[in-house]
């Protein structure tokens, strides 16, 4: 289940809520009980490299690039 964050207005605490993706922007009360709060946005990270299952990048002439051919490098 997604985990959102959210900012109470009144007293300034951030939290986080588990909660389905069809209740994310339902209204969230935060730990000290005040009502007034908003969703924040999420940065996701993303990258690392890929495991030993991963697909090698194509290298060299045919099938890709720029021009679908070998004329790029």
């Amino acid at each position: 289940m997604p985990r959102y964050e959210y900012r109470c207005r009144s007293c300034g605490d951030t939290f986080e809520l588990s909660r389905p993706m069809a209740e994310s922007s339902a209204p969230a009360t935060c730990p000290a009980g005040h009502g007034d709060t908003v969703k924040l946005l999420s940065t996701v990270a993303v990258g690392g490299r890929g495991g030993a299952s991963a697909a090698p990048a194509p290298s060299g002439g045919g099938g890709g690039g720029c021009c679908g051919g070998g004329c790029c490098g």
